[in-house]
């Protein structure tokens, strides 16, 4: 089974969680592991001949070592581009933490040496009238990666997210830096400073903006030695 499982979310939407999940997939294969990854809800898809196909679960699909049919990576796909809850229920569909459980239990019995499991928009995204995205990996004790856009306002919103996290009884198991932007930000090594000394927790890395990312090139900017401690 996956010795080691993590939840990625974000401060936000649009934060870049699907292109930093790849670059440490891609950074835990050059050490020799063996991954896994899935995005159990995806709004946003387009029609295929084969289904519904989201162009991040399919990112991570070729971002881990270990093979799995689409379904297994993204079991509900939504076509709708907005917020899950309201996707499903224009879909006719209901998502509930209990059902996302069961998806992750399931790719954690298969062998591997990490899992990644990307959220959708940030901590507090609904899944229906009554659960937000975050009951999934609380419901299984997972530890948590945090994805903080280096832009004005991250380190408010860093500092709530990771308090968040922390309140419903989780671990933040480290944080990645990405620049979600080809601007850099005002004061950006002053905000890394203080992200470091404030969030307490290791600092996996800091991404730079690429017009066409390449995770494999963005995984030579993280250490991801300490997900595996332990």
């Amino acid at each position: 089974m996956a010795r080691k499982s993590y939840f990625v979310t974000g401060t936000d939407t649009g934060v870049g969680k699907t292109m930093v999940s790849a670059a440490i997939l891609e950074a835990a294969a050059a050490l020799g592991k063996r991954t896994l990854a899935m995005k159990p809800v995806a709004s946003g898809c387009d029609e295929t001949p084969e289904g519904l196909r989201n162009d991040d679960a399919v990112i991570l699909m070729q971002a881990m070592s270990e093979s799995l049919g689409y379904d297994q990576v993204n079991p509900i796909a939504l076509k709708p581009a907005i917020a899950p809850h309201v996707a499903a229920a224009q879909a006719g569909r209901t998502v509930t933490a209990e059902r996302l459980v069961g998806f992750c239990r399931g790719l954690q019995m298969r062998p591997a040496d990490l899992l990644l499991v990307e959220g959708a928009g940030g901590w507090r995204v609904p899944l229906n009238d009554r659960e937000t995205y975050s009951a999934m990996p609380a419901a299984l004790q997972m530890p948590v990666i945090l994805v903080v856009p280096l832009r004005l306002g991250c380190i408010n919103h860093a500092l709530l997210t990771a308090e968040a996290i922390r309140r419903d009884g989780l671990t933040v198991a480290g944080w990645v830096a990405n620049r979600p932007v080809p601007d850099v930000m005002t004061c950006e090594q002053e905000t890394l400073e203080y992200l470091v000394n404030h969030l307490a927790a290791p600092c996996l890395g800091v991404l730079p903006w690429q017009k066409n990312a390449d995770p494999r090139m963005l995984a030579t900017g993280l250490d991801v030695n300490c997900l595996f401690e332990n």
